[in-house]
């Protein structure tokens, strides 16, 4: 903060590049070493069943990922480890491709977003509205947050939906004009797996409404959402 405070009474530009890559110490993409013996303790370890083992090797669903570090503590031959890489957004529709990893500032449309909790723990809501901050300044991108869904282009959903708000998940979609986008925000929102299975829970985002686009992590880093948003704005600009 007194970095950020110095540069701008200095006239610099407090701004961050957007970057996908961590502190060293973050826990990040999964590697797995050719050390693997295939003994299926991370699977077995894993408290979301995100997990599964494919010809003795681990394949991970990073929708599910709370990127906790039990898989990892778990393996014997120490096959497993993090990398400080973030995980990027997948897109569910179309091309079934990652996001790019290169971050285009001039996007050619403005994306407007209304954002829904769904029955989060709100980890993923304070992310969010750190890249509001001066620090990432979403609004550089053109893409803002807005209050009615009628006046959105995509809805972007946090936390499992529970059923206290499936119908308000149901009728803010409806709301919004065409074409939309969904946006499923988190391993709750886009895994559903973390709190398991209870009368109060629906499950994931897409159980209840299409999702386009699901961004990893508990919780996802401003960087990464914004990589997202950065690809929703680029989809919504072919679909118009």
């Amino acid at each position: 903060m007194l970095k950020m405070l110095e540069a701008i009474f200095a006239g610099k530009i407090a701004t961050e590049n957007i970057d996908v890559t961590g502190h060293k110490r973050m826990r990040g993409v999964l590697q797995c070493s050719g050390k693997c013996s295939g003994c299926g303790a991370c699977a077995a370890a894993c408290p979301v069943q995100g997990i599964t083992m494919m010809n003795d090797m681990p394949q991970i669903d990073y929708k599910k990922c709370l990127f906790c570090g039990k898989c990892v503590e778990a393996c014997a031959e120490k096959a497993l480890s993090h990398s400080n890489k973030e995980c990027l957004a997948e897109i569910l529709t179309e091309s079934q491709a990652e996001v790019s990893e290169a971050v285009t500032a001039s996007l050619g449309r403005s994306l407007h977003v209304r954002h829904l909790d769904a029955g989060s723990c709100n980890a993923c809501d304070f992310e969010m509205g750190a890249t509001s901050n001066p620090v990432y300044d979403l609004h550089r991108y053109g893409i803002a947050f807005v209050a009615s869904p009628r006046h959105a282009d995509m809805l972007m959903v946090t936390g499992v939906v529970t059923r206290n708000l499936e119908q308000a998940l149901r009728m803010t979609y409806a709301a919004m004009p065409e074409p939309r986008l969904v946006m499923a925000c988190g391993a709750c929102a886009a895994g559903g797996a973390t709190y398991g299975s209870t009368y109060a829970i629906v499950g994931k985002v897409s159980d209840v409404v299409p999702v386009d686009i699901a961004v990893p992590g508990c919780p996802p880093r401003p960087s990464a959402m914004i990589v997202a948003l950065c690809a929703a704005a680029d989809m919504l600009k072919e679909r118009m």
